[in-house]
């Protein structure tokens, strides 16, 4: 039983995964409180349910969140520390098989391969690198190269070491502490997607706020 003095402190993030149908509080959200038993109740209390097996995403305004809390606990003071808005993502626990996994990342293996050598490869046409190379070579010693020459060797080396630098890891191996391009650029993108899915939810009136129901097994953002 909550009492006039008992304080929740809430906090959302702004995407949430979940594998299973019944939502409760404790699944979408991070809770503190001094009422240890009041926070243990609110952590299995039911949010929504979602009753068709498939994958369901839901962007709900943590109003709605202390609307529930309120239905049950009104004197409880509700304190949110986290994402005005979030996604709820339904996925079922069913999951490809190991082969999948493995073909998958075999294939993307070798796009990543190739396209990675042909956009080298077009690069170095544009600006001609073979002519660079032999004037360089012309300008240092006085003759003209004949096949292969350090020059090559050292700018291959550079290319790598320069690549492996510049992205950060080499396999498993992390050479600093800090996020890697790709992983900035990836979660550049997941907030763009994120903040998109948000806006066109409320835009549309199909997020989940204050006044309106929970959602059905059909609803579907």
């Amino acid at each position: 039983m909550a009492t006039n003095h008992d304080i929740l402190y809430i906090k959302c993030d702004r995407n949430v995964e979940i594998t299973k149908r019944t939502v409760t509080l404790g699944d979408i959200a991070v809770m503190e409180s001094g009422n240890k038993t009041l926070l243990s109740k609110l952590k299995t209390m039911t949010l929504f349910k979602i009753s068709e097996d498939k994958k369901q995403r839901y962007v709900i305004s943590v109003l709605k969140i202390i609307e529930c809390i309120h239905e049950k606990y009104p004197n409880l003071e509700v304190q949110s520390l986290g994402e005005p808005d979030m996604i709820v993502t339904y996925e079922s626990k069913k999951t490809p098989p190991k082969w999948f996994h493995i073909i998958k990342a075999g294939f993307v293996t070798i796009v990543i391969f190739f396209g990675a050598a042909f956009s080298m490869m077009a690069f170095n046409n544009d600006v001609d690198i073979t002519n660079l190379f032999d004037q360089i070579y012309i300008a240092v010693t006085g003759e003209e190269a004949k096949g292969f020459t350090m020059l090559e060797l050292t700018y291959s080396i550079g290319v790598a070491v320069g690549s492996i630098g510049f992205f950060n890891h080499f396999g498993k191996r992390r050479f600093t502490v800090d996020p890697t391009p790709i992983e900035i650029e990836m979660r550049l993108y997941e907030n763009d997607i994120q903040t998109t899915l948000i806006e066109a939810a409320s835009r549309k009136g199909e997020e989940l706020d204050v006044g309106k129901a929970t959602p059905t097994s059909n609803h579907r953002t």
